[in-house]
């Protein structure tokens, strides 16, 4: 068998598994597939508008496998194969509604500009305790020779990996057998909580891909001995969030570093074009709060002194801001755009950091004042919005992100994820009854 797989808006893959004997006609001709399973919200659901699913009869597009996605399954035991299938219209036309088109388009602007991005991922996760508890744990490391777990904070925490040593090592293994260039594994700074992070490539869309398949294979390697996993942005109020960190490097026609300035001694060595690259993602970031934050659980996250942006701060090796220029040589120096959650799509995010650093190098943005390595952070306050109900406005509103998506899609996202916050806060949780069902 082989699974055919597809993202949706909400970076959720779906898709279907066809047998052996159709592989043939897929690779030649495509396979069927409703298109409104691109426009799907985190549950599942699809969103009414008059030219989406039922309304315009929910009509076939053709899925057509992603050229160097083929691989194995390693943790199932019937190993199947999996692939990445992309959307387009019966005509043959990219569908605009697949989310690795929407990262295109956004991405052409620079393309024209004869830049080339180098990107790099970083996803935070948490393992979970196995067991029929209806609240989920953090699987804690253990002090050896006994069931005791070790609470508390044990950042880069060896023993941590050794507790898990064979979970990681089916994520090594998965990882070379589906051609994942991981390279970094760290114990994160809650207990239970790790991060691996994924090489940089030039080609952007694939990176992304890569992302989702990650994740994908960490999910299957937990279940193959006995773990949950979870890449919640905040699964746990008193532990650190998960977060998806991009890496983004822009390099010109003759393979020049245009964020570096060769002929600056400072630290950072950073160009005026840096400089209005971050602008542009200064500018642009609270109009895509409701991509990198993109479900109610995501603002949990968002929280005053906790390495999670609340305002579009920038710095140099600095921690505790949005958009950090970490310590580089001038072939890699970077940006590290440090806002999305782990729940965040990848292609929607970067399709959103690719359409800032457009506009802030098109427009010679200004970033303001850098923070730098070991300076105090100024009183910090409240920038961005950090409430879903008004990140989804402030996208809504935003007049530069269309111009990058496309206003169909800009429109589709806004409405999507306005139908999943209404559905959401119509119902009725435990903490209700907890707080109100006496007390008033």
């Amino acid at each position: 068998m082989m699974e055919v797989l597809s993202p949706d808006l909400s970076g959720i893959l779906r898709g279907k598994r066809i047998p052996r004997q159709e592989f043939e006609t897929f690779f030649r001709s495509g396979l069927k597939s409703p298109g409104s399973s691109a426009l799907m919200d985190t549950t599942g659901d699809i969103c009414d508008l008059p030219d989406i699913g039922m309304y315009e009869g929910d009509p076939d597009r053709t899925l057509y496998p992603v050229a160097g996605t083929l691989s194995a399954v390693p943790w199932l035991q019937s190993r199947p194969a999996q692939v990445i299938a992309s959307y387009s219209e019966l005509s043959g036309e990219a569908y605009s509604r697949d989310p690795r088109d929407v990262l295109r388009r956004a991405m052409q602007p620079l393309l024209d500009m004869g830049l080339r991005p180098v990107v790099a991922t970083e996803a935070e996760f948490y393992l979970l305790e196995p067991g029929e508890s209806a609240i989920p744990r953090a699987l804690l490391g253990k002090v050896p020779g006994t069931d005791i777990r070790q609470p508390g904070v044990q950042f880069g925490m060896l023993e941590d990996l050794w507790d898990v040593d064979g979970f990681l090592e089916a994520v090594r293994t998965g990882a070379t057998l589906q051609n994942l260039p991981i390279t970094t594994v760290l114990s994160e700074f809650s207990g239970g909580q790790f991060e691996i992070s994924l090489h940089h490539l030039d080609d952007v869309i694939k990176a992304c891909d890569q992302a989702l398949l990650l994740k994908r294979l960490i999910k299957g390697a937990a279940r193959q001995y006995g773990l949950g996993s979870t890449f919640m942005a905040k699964p746990f109020a008193e532990m650190a969030g998960n977060g998806l960190h991009i890496h983004v490097s822009l390099y010109d026609e003759q393979g020049n570093n245009i964020l570096a300035d060769p002929s600056s001694t400072a630290k950072p060595a950073i160009s005026q074009k840096m400089r209005h690259a971050v602008g542009g993602l200064v500018d642009t970031m609270a109009d895509n709060m409701a991509v990198f934050a993109p479900n109610a659980n995501s603002y949990r996250r968002l929280i005053l002194g906790n390495y999670a942006p609340v305002n579009p701060s920038w710095g140099y090796n600095h921690r505790c801001v949005s958009l950090r220029i970490p310590v580089s040589g001038q072939e890699d120096t970077r940006i590290e755009h440090r806002v999305a959650g782990a729940d965040a799509n990848p292609y929607l995010v970067m399709a959103a950091v690719m359409a800032g650093l457009h506009h802030g190098l098109t427009h010679q943005c200004d970033p303001g004042e850098m923070i730098v390595a070991g300076q105090v952070m100024p009183e910090e306050k409240v920038t961005l919005p950090i409430r879903w109900e008004g990140a989804l406005e402030r996208f809504k509103q935003s007049q530069i992100m269309p111009r990058y998506w496309g206003d169909e899609y800009h429109r589709i996202y806004s409405t999507v994820k306005e139908g999943e916050c209404e559905t959401y806060h119509r119902m009725i949780s435990p903490l209700d009854y907890e707080y109100y069902l006496r007390a008033v």
